[in-house]
């Protein structure tokens, strides 16, 4: 067995093109290091819906020029399959370790397949490169990110010529074609022959922010900004600038992009902690902002902070659901038409106010790729921090035009002497208080998740926090408008709960969400009370119901 694992390993050095992770690989067959080699050489990265994504570092389990070279070969046979012999890739790639070596592989393996490819001319959010694909008539564009995961992630993310993500059958179909690549000696790389982009594409991108915004609204509210060590920096910067909002304050020891990003355990705004020095800059200034707005590090995503409490000293991030919801009543006040579309696991109020304005709602499965296909879209979120605001010009979640709109809508707001938090209030006593929370739980071992689904569906609980279970979706089956997934979806008197494996990262993920009637602002404070003890007490019996 470890003569097999050996002789894998060295079969597997005499390809690689990296001499960094030559140098590991060989390293690790000296020492002999069977549990490590056989960390590494235990599969293949598997190539999704959400592309690749994984540990840095040499053999198949991770993610290094090998394997990215593979990835891209068989790309570019699924594309020539698909009839586009000599069609255009554009490549783009965010400020991690490896990233614009992966992007170099992509494009050099483009360019040897016959294909034209062009590359981003720098680190770039990821909204630039699904933008540029629709801009520049693409019929395919890869970004290189690991978007929020830990420093020593990175990953690949494949859209099509629509501009959106992958989605089956074409994740298989390209699976099926890096698999079958023989060899990389088969694999033909060039070491020049394709394009590096100018700031043209980057300046079309900031022109077509300006039309989330309306014509004459007010541009007042004073922000904080955090990058997260990413490179969200200059773009949000010059969004705001060419909108003539106040500029940013940042955050500057997270300004700069910086692979290791040293001030995050987790470079992500939902994980505690994460957004503690941006709060510590707001609270530092005088007057005090009136919101602070996070990008993820290849600023995708958008989050948002408010001044709460009774001296406004205290400030609190929102929940996605909760800028999902804002987004969407801003935009229905403005008169938006279209679909308004979210997730499975995102809040039903998105519904309702859809449902008031008489306008079209749909939910997907989660992730952008299901997102950006609703039919007619205008808007899609979904509760991880991600919003399309401008579907016809980025077909994906983009955290600095969210970080635009939500800036107008505190903008229109602060000239009206009211907050966020009271519009909050307001949808509340109109639809209903939506209170949601998630109990995520990470693992080592990914046999626990599919251990606790198995548990689930086996012993399925039938009541939870003293409210019976009156329904129960096993997600696997499908239904009428969502495609099958791993997942239960429970619906509970005035409570929805969904348990499912994350796709991006080793965690398993619990979405809860409780509706309470509410008459009047007086009773919100009750209401929330109540709304954080049965949120709580769910938590409790479900934690107990999957064992882990």
């Amino acid at each position: 067995m470890h003569d097999e694992l050996i002789a894998q390993a060295q079969a597997w050095l005499t390809e690689d093109p990296d001499p960094e992770t030559r140098t590991e690989l060989a390293r690790l067959i000296d020492a002999q290091d069977h549990t490590e080699l056989a960390a590494r050489f235990s599969g293949t990265l598997q190539f999704g819906t959400a592309g690749l994504r994984g540990e840095l570092g040499a053999g198949p389990m991770r993610m290094n020029s090998s394997v990215v070279i593979r990835a891209a070969a068989g790309l570019a046979a699924y594309l020539k399959k698909q009839g586009h012999h000599d069609g255009l890739v554009v490549i783009g790639y965010d400020a991690r370790h490896k990233s614009h070596d992966f992007a170099r592989d992509t494009a050099a393996v483009m360019t040897g397949a016959g294909l034209r490819a062009a590359v981003l001319p720098r680190p770039l959010p990821t909204p630039v490169l699904a933008f540029a694909i629709r801009h520049l008539g693409a019929v395919a564009g890869v970004e290189v990110t690991a978007s929020h995961n830990p420093p020593r992630d990175n990953g690949y993310k494949v859209y099509l010529g629509d501009g959106s993500q992958i989605v089956p059958p074409a994740d298989t179909e390209i699976a099926a074609e890096i698999a079958a690549v023989p060899s990389l000696t088969t694999v033909r790389r060039p070491t020049e022959g394709w394009d590096t982009l100018d700031d043209s594409v980057l300046d079309a991108y900031l022109a077509r922010t300006d039309a989330v915004l309306a014509k004459d609204s007010p541009r007042t509210a004073r922000t904080v900004y955090t990058a997260m060590h990413g490179v969200g920096k200059d773009v949000l910067l010059a969004a705001f600038a060419r909108a003539g909002f106040p500029e940013p304050v940042l955050v500057a020891e997270q300004a700069e992009p910086d692979p290791e990003f040293p001030t995050v355990a987790f470079p992500n705004p939902e994980e505690p902690g994460a957004m503690d020095l941006a709060f510590a800059t707001a609270r530092a200034l005088t007057p005090a902002p009136d919101l602070i707005i996070a990008n993820d590090p290849d600023a995708d995503r958008c989050a948002v902070a408010v001044q709460d409490g009774q001296n406004g000293a205290d400030w609190r991030m929102l929940r996605g659901d909760e800028v999902g919801a804002l987004l969407a009543a801003h935009l229905v006040r403005r008169g938006a038409t279209g679909t308004f579309a979210e997730s499975i696991v995102s809040s039903s109020l998105l519904g309702r106010i859809a449902e008031k304005a008489g306008l079209p709602h749909v939910e997907t499965l989660t992730g952008f790729k299901w997102i950006a296909r609703a039919e007619g879209l205008r808007y899609g979120y979904e509760e991880a921090l991600g919003y399309c605001v401008d579907p016809d010009g980025v077909r994906d979640k983009d955290g600095i035009t969210a970080a635009l709109l939500i800036t107008e809508l505190a903008s229109q707001l602060k000239e009206e002497g009211r907050t966020l938090l009271d519009l909050l209030d307001d949808l509340a006593v109109e639809h209903g208080l939506h209170a949601t929370d998630q109990l995520s739980v990470r693992v080592e071992d990914l046999s626990l998740i599919a251990a606790a689904m198995r548990r689930l569906r086996e012993q399925p609980p039938t009541e939870l926090a003293g409210l019976p279970i009156t329904r129960t979706d096993d997600l696997t089956q499908g239904t009428d408008a969502l495609p099958p997934t791993d997942g239960l979806r429970y619906t509970l008197d005035g409570a929805r709960v969904i348990v499912r494996p994350s796709g991006t990262e080793p965690k398993l993920k619990c979405y809860l969400e409780v509706v309470i009637p509410v008459a009047a602002h007086a009773e919100l404070p009750q209401a929330r009370a109540q709304a954080t003890a049965r949120l709580e007490s769910i938590k409790r019996d479900l934690s107990t119901a999957t064992g882990i």
